[in-house]
C-alpha cells in the first residue's frame, strides 16, 4: 500500500509511463489536498466526450491511480477534475515541478500541495534591488544551541564598531532577545506581534512609532531593537494566534502573513536606515522560520549546528525539501553552517570536534545541496561550458564552503546569564571577538560587500 511518502513518486512513474497519450490534455495540475488526497485537474476545454468510457486513455489513467494510491485518491469518478479558469488555478496556486526518479523535470505536469499552514519554505524570495539593506537570518533547526546569544553579541560589537545595526527578534512563539538585549526601562511599547495584529485592521501606523529602542553602546554606532512584544505583553497569547492570518491591502489584494511581515521590515529599513539587519528566527520548522529563512531575501542565512544526529536529520530533511521543489540552486549560496556550543575544555578539544562537525556538515551538503563534480578533465563536458569550476562544489577543507563552520566555543560568560545588556556592557570588546570572531568576520564582509 502507498503511503504518504511514495504518493509524488507513484504518480510521477504512472504520469510518465502515459505521456505520449496525454499530449492533448496537458498541462495538467496534481492537486494533494489537505488529507494527502491526490487529484489530476484539466483544463475544461479538453474535456472529451468519451472520458468515460473504460477505453480512454485518460479513464485508464484515472483508473491505475486509483487503484495504486488507494486511500489517498478520491472515487475513481472523481480522480479527474476539469476545471475551467485552469491557468487561473495554476497562476493562483503555490505549485512546483514534478520530477521523475532521476530527478529530471516532467514538462507541463505542476503539483499543487495543499497545507494547513502557510509555511512557504519552497518559495524563495530573490534579492533584488528593493533590498539594499544586507538581512542576515540566525536560524537554527533546534533551539538551545546559543543563536539569539551569538546574535545579541554580534549585534553589539557591529554597533560598538560603528555600525547601524537593526535586530528583529521574530522568535514570537518564544520571545527572550529582546527581554535580555534591551534593560527592563528601555522597553518599548508594542513589538512586532502588536503590529501584525493591528495591521489586519489597517491600523498598524498606530503601534509602528513605538515598537523599537535604541541600546547604548557607548561607542559610536547605534543598535536598534524591535522586540516581538512591548513593555506589556497585554494579551500575547491571543495575539500570537491572529499574525499568520493573511490581510488585504486598501486594493482588496490579499497578502499572506510573510508578506505583511516583509512590508513591516521594509518600513523598518526606511526610518533607520541601518548598515545591516539581524534577524532572530524561531528554531524549527515552521511559518515563522519559513518567513525568515526564505521570504525575506536574506543575504546570508546562519545555520546554527551541535554536531549530534538530530541536528544533521533535521536539515536533511530541509534541504530535501528544497531539492525536491527545485529550489536548492536558489538558497544554497545564503547558507553559512555555524559550529555552535563547541566543547572547549581539555588540549586540543577545540579543534578536534571543530573539525568533526565539518566533515558531518559537509557530508550532510554533499548529498543534498552540492553539484557532482567531474571526476576527471572532460573533453564533452568542455565543449558544453560545463567546467567544474562553474558548478556549486567544494572540497572538505575549503574554508569559503558554507559547510565549514564559523566555529563558536563555549564560554562561561555568555551561558546562563540573566541580563545579556549587562554582560555586554561589562564585557572586553576582545573576548566578544574571541568568542564570535569568525561570526563577526563573516558580517564585516557583508556589510563591506553592501558599501
Amino acid at each position: 500500500m502507498t503511503t504518504f511518502d511514495g504518493l509524488l513518486p507513484a504518480v510521477s512513474a504512472i504520469l510518465k509511463s502515459h505521456l505520449p497519450e496525454l499530449e492533448p490534455y496537458l498541462p495538467i495540475l496534481v492537486n494533494r489536498d489537505l488529507n494527502g488526497r491526490v487529484r489530476l485537474v484539466v483544463e475544461a476545454a479538453h474535456k472529451p466526450a468519451d472520458v468515460a468510457t473504460a477505453e480512454h486513455p485518460l479513464h485508464q489513467l484515472a483508473a491505475e491511480i486509483h487503484t495504486k494510491l488507494g486511500p489517498h485518491t478520491v472515487g475513481l469518478d472523481q480522480v479527474l477534475l476539469f476545471q475551467d479558469g485552469f491557468r487561473e488555478l495554476i497562476d493562483a496556486s503555490n505549485t512546483f515541478d514534478l520530477l521523475d526518479s532521476e530527478g529530471n523535470t516532467i514538462t507541463n505536469i505542476h503539483v499543487a500541495d495543499r497545507l494547513a499552514q502557510e509555511a512557504t519554505w519552497e518559495t524563495i524570495s530573490d534579492q533584488g534591488d528593493v533590498y539594499r539593506v544586507p538581512r542576515v537570518v540566525f536560524y537554527s533547526i533546534k533551539g538551545g544551541v546559543g543563536r539569539s546569544t551569538a546574535l545579541a553579541a554580534c549585534a553589539w560589537s557591529l554597533a560598538a564598531s560603528g555600525q547601524r545595526v537593526l535586530v528583529l527578534d521574530l522568535d514570537l512563539e518564544s520571545p527572550g532577545l529582546s527581554t535580555s538585549l534591551l534593560p527592563q526601562s528601555r522597553q518599548p511599547a508594542y513589538g512586532i506581534t502588536d503590529w501584525l495584529v493591528e495591521d489586519l485592521v489597517g491600523n498598524g501606523e498606530a503601534v509602528f512609532e513605538q515598537m523599537h529602542a535604541s541600546v547604548s553602546t557607548q561607542q559610536r554606532g547605534e543598535l536598534i531593537v524591535v522586540p516581538s512584544h512591548g513593555f506589556e505583553p497585554g494579551e500575547y497569547v491571543s495575539k500570537l494566534g491572529r499574525v499568520w492570518m493573511p490581510g488585504f491591502t486598501p486594493e482588496g489584494h490579499r497578502q499572506n502573513w510573510s508578506e505583511r511581515l516583509q512590508r513591516l521590515i521594509l518600513a523598518l529599513e526606511q526610518k533607520h536606515l541601518p548598515s545591516i539587519v539581524l534577524i532572530d528566527s524561531r528554531a524549527g520548522i515552521d511559518e515563522v522560520a519559513s518567513a525568515c529563512v526564505t521570504n525575506l531575501a536574506a543575504r546570508r542565512i546562519y545555520l546554527f549546528a551541535v554536531d549530534s544526529l538530530q541536528t544533521w536529520q533535521g536539515y536533511r530533511m530541509l534541504f530535501d525539501h528544497w531539492r525536491l521543489h527545485g529550489v536548492a540552486h536558489i538558497i544554497r549560496e545564503r547558507l553559512q553552517v555555524v559550529g555552535a556550543l563547541i566543547p572547549t575544555w581539555g588540549d586540543g578539544s577545540f579543534p578536534q570536534a571543530t573539525q568533526q562537525l565539518c566533515e558531518n556538515a559537509y557530508s550532510l551538503f554533499s548529498g543534498s545541496l552540492y553539484d557532482e563534480a567531474w571526476p576527471e578533465p572532460d573533453p564533452e563536458a568542455e565543449a558544453i561550458g560545463a567546467l567544474s569550476s562553474d558548478l556549486f562544489n567544494f572540497d572538505l577543507p575549503d574554508l569559503s564552503a558554507p559547510h565549514n563552520p564559523c566555529a563558536i566555543g563555549w564560554n562561561l560568560a555568555f551561558a546562563a546569564i540573566e541580563s545579556l545588556h549587562d554582560r555586554l556592557q561589562s564585557t572586553d570588546p576582545d573576548q566578544i571577538k574571541l568568542v564570535f570572531g569568525s561570526l563577526l568576520t563573516d558580517l564585516q564582509v557583508i556589510i563591506g560587500d553592501n558599501q
